[in-house]
């Protein structure tokens, strides 16, 4: 499949920035296209710190994640406040 000349005009022309966000762009298309058996994902809750200095709320959450291994890397994918059920149940399944 060939690229439109349009396209391929439109990315020479880009700077290092414009090109930087458009690699991240097609990296998570690409990323959210592969399937991940559920086998090997891990849930996890954390706490996490905002950064502020004035926070006296820190730590915020619980929120969950999930994780999984991705060839060498190790990846990660923020859920939410709500725990998955994947999540619930292997908890229920270790009690």
């Amino acid at each position: 499949m060939q690229l439109d000349r349009d396209l391929r005009d439109a990315v020479k022309a880009m700077d290092v920035h414009q090109l930087r966000r458009l690699l991240m762009l097609a990296q998570a298309r690409l990323g959210a296209e592969t399937h991940v058996p559920r086998s090997k994902l891990r849930f996890r809750e954390q706490s996490v710190r905002c950064g502020k200095t004035n926070c006296t709320k820190c730590p915020h959450g619980p929120y969950w994640y999930a994780y999984w291994q991705d060839g060498e890397r190790r990846r990660s994918a923020y859920l939410g406040k709500l725990a998955p059920t994947e999540a619930v149940e292997t908890l229920v399944q270790r009690r």
